[in-house]
């Protein structure tokens, strides 16, 4: 059998281990039932799901009539870029808000895409502030300071 398309098998692999990591991680909870949801419910039946996205994308790039496409050499640049901005994230949420934070978040993440304008990041900033300050301050009532701290 021969793999066609490489970027769909390499991707259903890495959804196939992420949920079996997902669902083995929350057999150290308490499962319950439907009836009676244990704390690891959730987490293993996404797991699973996961797993099972992950079965169907490698079975697609499997087919005899899957377009042809190549997995490409990994960008460790625009990888690095990225994690470096999740980790800006979480060392500036506490001191600069999470208004400052995300938009930092979204900046120096931007830098990875070879597509970067300012107008389309500071757009998509724009945005994503507006729904986690709506989901997750407004919504939900998280505990996260909304500004820097040193402005009182």
């Amino acid at each position: 059998m021969a793999i066609r398309n490489q970027k769909d098998v390499a991707a259903g692999l890495i959804y196939v281990l992420a949920g079996a990591a997902f669902s083995l991680g929350a057999l150290n909870y308490k499962l319950g039932d439907a009836a009676r949801m244990g704390p690891g419910w959730f987490p293993f039946w996404v797991g699973v799901l996961l797993a099972a996205v992950g079965m169907a994308t490698v079975a697609g790039g499997l087919r005899a009539h899957a377009a042809v496409d190549k997995v490409k050499r990994l960008e460790f640049g625009a990888m690095l870029w990225i994690l470096g901005a999740v980790v800006l994230f979480g060392l500036l949420l506490n001191w600069a808000g999470l208004v400052l934070s995300l938009v930092v978040l979204v900046l120096v993440s931007s830098r990875a895409s070879h597509e970067f304008s300012w107008r389309g990041t500071l757009v998509n900033a724009a945005v994503l502030v507006a729904f986690s300050v709506g989901a997750f301050i407004k919504g939900i009532s998280l505990q996260i300071p909304l500004w820097p701290t040193f402005l009182g």
